[in-house]
């Protein structure tokens, strides 16, 4: 690494985290499933401030629609592998960070594939119900922090944008989805755990399937969102992580 690197871009890091902290922060892992319009600020704001161990997964391509809210989402771009460009981007920040891209969906055919009790923390930002249920099943089984982000689609005012224990999300439709799925299976979530989500619901806007999860057909119909608030839901994530993180 350059005495550029080494010297400077950090500095305002350890001048706010410290040493010790930024110490742990640059030996902690961390794994984010999905890199779309919340997973991939969550992973820029993890890796500007310091991180040194980061795994992204992901299994879709860049497409144009993305561009509205993705990080690595540009006309340059498109058609390519989301975590092969995140990871390039992520790169050219610090070409020192240990940085994993996994193009795969995690799901029941592939969580086999991942020991998630290898990271300190497990950053949940999966569209899919399914998927996202099975994944907060089996994070909360493990000792590493885990933190997800409910749903970031049909919201507009970001001061609505807040954080609390799963179990006390309130006004988010993917959330309830959530919620009911696991009552009704009879397997829960074995720990609590924190969420970013937000209680708005536009007036004349109205949630497709993958907000209220009625099948896994339907539940991949997209709404409509904005990066100003799908990243602060991934900003907020990353803050969370690095607060555990460094024991600030």
């Amino acid at each position: 690494m350059s005495d550029f690197i080494d010297n400077d871009i950090f500095s305002r890091s350890k001048l706010l985290l410290g040493e010790e902290g930024f110490y742990r922060l640059q030996n902690a892992r961390v794994i984010i499933f999905g890199i779309g319009g919340v997973g991939s600020w969550c992973a820029e704001s993890l890796i500007r401030t310091g991180l040194g161990h980061l795994t992204i997964v992901d299994g879709d391509l860049v497409c144009a629609s993305n561009i509205n809210r993705q990080l690595m989402a540009t006309a340059h771009t498109v058609g390519e592998v989301k975590t092969d460009a995140m990871c390039r981007h992520l790169l050219e920040i610090n070409p020192s960070a240990d940085i994993i891209a996994r193009h795969e969906l995690y799901s029941a055919e592939t969580a086999a594939n991942f020991n998630l009790s290898d990271y300190d923390v497990i950053i949940d930002c999966i569209d899919s119900l399914a998927d996202k249920a099975l994944l907060i099943l089996n994070a909360t089984s493990t000792k590493s922090k885990f933190l997800s982000s409910m749903g970031a689609a049909l919201k507009i005012n970001p001061l609505n944008v807040e954080v609390a224990e799963f179990w006390k999300v309130k006004g988010c439709p993917l959330a309830r989805a959530l919620r009911d799925r696991f009552k009704k299976s009879g397997r829960k979530p074995h720990r609590k755990f924190q969420c970013v989500y937000s209680p708005e619901l536009l007036k004349n806007c109205y949630p497709s399937t993958s907000e209220v999860g009625t099948s896994d057909k339907k539940e991949k119909r997209p709404n409509g969102s904005l990066m100003h608030i799908t990243a602060i839901f991934g900003l907020t994530l990353a803050g969370l992580a690095i607060e555990h993180l460094t024991g600030k």
